[in-house]
């Protein structure tokens, strides 16, 4: 196969920061992907429905001229949210979901939650008014080993979140282990997974090829090759509890190549050309439209797009840095081919 023709994809879980740094990043994901689900892990964190109004219309007056893309916003869960805030949420036609990050556990998080047991009440608001809980899925207990913590709080919090409140559409984000997608393969299909290109291109011998590469420190972290397999099989399967979420995650190459580099992989320039490259090796591009363009709005009961976008089969070589704002980033894939490329 030379062409492949696809129903526009969508992003439903994506990082855009904000300022000039966004508009430096925003062109190639809408280029991709007519909608995305925006992260609210902003400084300070997007919390209201007036901050996220306020930043839509930011992330819009940065879109190129003559660029479609429409943003679908999120709140970050805090244990002080108003119960109101998520009957706001519901009835503002812009907020999508509400973003549950553990305190600490990423990039921004430090504004997240200490106890999940305690955002109970709005859990129950969410399956009221029927908003979706999206999760960094992991523990930050220090007992637990770095490279456990999904495993672990799918046994300590999401296995008792689904029994609790079983009407609830939840999304466990950028899985990485066979044990997520098993789970969310034998839950009610209100429980859906995404997955990312780079949790499906590499393993965590990748973080220590010939030295430590700090470009591919994410979290949740890159696991063994066992999972890797687990996530190629899940993402090719067509079980509609499974879709694209690219998770790209923009930081200045200062910031990621230091004594304490910063968790986040850059794929937006060529996040749907990766996915790609992943089906196409695994036998199952005929299956690509549906992961990235069908099962991702079904979930979110939005409307399927209509328009169409074109891949072809010809390599292209990524540059090694891309202009970020006032610095530059590093892109995944850096200085190396890419086998699909959007048609021109």
């Amino acid at each position: 196969m030379t062409h492949l023709t696809l129903i526009r994809p969508d992003d439903w879980h994506l990082h855009l920061r904000d300022g000039d740094i966004m508009a430096a990043v925003l062109p190639d994901t809408a280029r991709r992907f007519a909608r995305a689900i925006i992260m609210p892990n902003l400084k300070p964190p997007v919390t209201t429905v007036e901050q996220a109004r306020a930043y839509r219309e930011r992330i819009l007056q940065a879109l190129p001229t003559g660029m479609q893309f429409e943003p679908l916003m999120t709140l970050h869960l805090t244990e002080t949210m108003p119960l109101t805030e998520i009957a706001k949420a519901k009835a503002s036609g812009i907020v999508h979901a509400v973003k549950y990050y553990p305190a600490d556990a990423t990039t921004n998080s430090e504004f997240g939650v200490t106890d999940i047991r305690r955002c109970y009440p709005l859990f129950a608001a969410m399956e009221q008014h029927d908003i979706p809980l999206l999760m960094h899925g992991e523990v930050t207990d220090p007992t637990v080993d770095v490279f456990d913590r999904e495993a672990i709080f799918i046994e300590r919090h999401l296995a008792p979140l689904v029994q609790a409140f079983p009407g609830l559409r939840m999304v466990l984000e950028h899985i990485t282990t066979s044990a997520a997608a098993a789970f969310v393969r034998e839950t009610p299909n209100n429980v859906a997974a995404t997955i990312t290109p780079h949790h499906l291109l590499f393993n965590r011998n990748a973080l220590f090829e010939k030295g430590l590469r700090p470009h591919y420190y994410c979290l949740p972290l890159l696991k063994r090759e066992e999972h890797r397999q687990a996530l190629i099989v899940a993402a090719t399967s067509g079980n509609p509890s499974f879709f694209l979420g690219t998770d790209s995650a923009p930081h200045p190459r200062h910031a990621k190549e230091s004594a304490c580099g910063c968790a986040g992989i850059y794929s937006a320039h060529a996040a749907l050309e990766l996915y790609a490259e992943v089906f196409e090796q695994a036998g199952a591009l005929d299956k690509l439209e549906a992961f990235a363009s069908f099962h991702g709005p079904d979930f979110y009961q939005l409307p399927r797009n209509r328009d169409t976008l074109t891949l072809v089969r010809k390599e292209w070589t990524v540059a090694s840095e891309l202009s970020y704002g006032a610095d530059m980033l590093v892109p995944l894939r850096a200085g190396a081919e890419v086998a699909w490329r959007l048609a021109e």
